[in-house]
């Protein structure tokens, strides 16, 4: 009787790299990707990077100027990053095909939980961890078109020869056309962006009704009252990112020819005007003056549009994120 071969051994987890931010992170020379299996020929290469840290530097880099992106961008690299060296026991310019399609379950589950997920925290914090628990169908949708953007621009870079994502990225779409249904794990940045989210009528009540029933008893109380007025009357009439509200200043609403604009740079540094209509003018009006200002911004008014309630420093597209949580969190009681 033959006896069946033996399984092969699972790749031993690192213990020599700690789960740490990339900004802390120390890779092993044998992790680093300095010869990588899936490098391009150093002929091709436009970047100054040797090593998979270095050209995710040179990657992110690209974005310095857009907070919000960067922040998205440095956590699904670093994701990938620290699951290609301690799960995989590989340097990321290793990745193939089917590392990437184990990755994609991963970030559905990542497993063991108590290595990976943990409680938000500072980055700078020992109890920090790449993920609170599972992400959901959009948080993949998200990660993957990160990932998606590093490898392309790597291989645009002349650092890797190929980019393996599109391989299941492409088999994906084929099966679901053929299958006449939707994609469920892939899809692209492209398509990440179609995805259309909207309030209705019955939900902006509810969140209006949030925000009134706010406390207003102290000074800080009735600070974070008007801001949240203001937040909400900012997105809901003119649509920005969160990295436009956390950059742009107060003199971005400019008067013109008895008109109101707001002037804003948006992604990819493309420069706009956006019509501001009696309500949106009026909620500046007020804000503005809650704050001590005048009523409307001159163009040397560099005040930030939403200011901190301690010391009214900018408050981050971070920040911007916890208070819409609160408010949203209120909403969905009220519903």
């Amino acid at each position: 009787m033959k006896r069946a071969p033996p399984l092969p051994d699972p790749v031993p987890t690192d213990t020599r790299v700690p789960l740490r931010p990339l900004d802390e992170l120390q890779v092993p020379p044998a992790f680093d990707g300095h010869d990588g299996i899936n490098r391009a020929d150093a002929a091709r290469l436009q970047i100054a990077a040797t090593t998979d840290p270095e050209a995710i530097a040179c990657f992110l880099s690209e974005y310095d100027r857009s907070p919000g992106t960067y922040r998205i961008y440095q956590r699904e690299c670093e994701r990938l990053l620290l699951w290609a060296i301690v799960e995989v026991g590989k340097p990321l310019s290793s990745l193939n095909r089917q590392d990437f399609e184990g990755y994609l379950n991963f970030l559905a589950d990542p497993q063991p939980a108590v290595l990976w997920c943990g409680p938000k925290v500072a980055r700078a914090s020992e109890k920090w961890r790449p993920f609170v628990g599972p992400l959901s169908e959009s948080a993949v949708l998200t990660a993957v078109a990160a990932i998606n953007s590093l490898m392309s621009y790597l291989v645009d870079a002349g650092y890797l020869a190929g980019n393996p994502l599109g391989l299941i990225r492409q088999r994906r779409r084929k099966m679901a056309a053929e299958a006449g249904g939707p994609l469920r794990a892939v899809a692209s940045t492209d398509e990440v962006e179609k995805i259309e989210r909207f309030l209705d009528a019955q939900m902006w009540d509810a969140v209006t009704a949030a925000i009134e029933a706010l406390p207003r008893d102290s000074e800080r109380e009735r600070d974070e009252y008007e801001r949240a007025r203001f937040i909400a009357a900012t997105l809901y009439l003119l649509a920005p990112r969160a990295g436009e509200l956390e950059s742009h200043r107060m003199n971005s609403f400019r008067e013109e020819r008895g008109l109101w604009w707001w002037h804003v740079v948006g992604k990819g540094a493309k420069k706009a005007k956006v019509p501001v209509p009696e309500d949106m003018l009026q909620a500046l009006i007020r804000y503005r003056k809650y704050l001590g200002l005048s009523a409307v911004p001159r163009r040397d008014d560099s005040t930030p549009l939403l200011i901190s309630v301690k010391d009214r420093s900018p408050i981050t597209a971070r920040r911007l994120n916890q208070i819409l949580k609160k408010i949203f969190h209120a909403a969905a009681e009220l519903l």
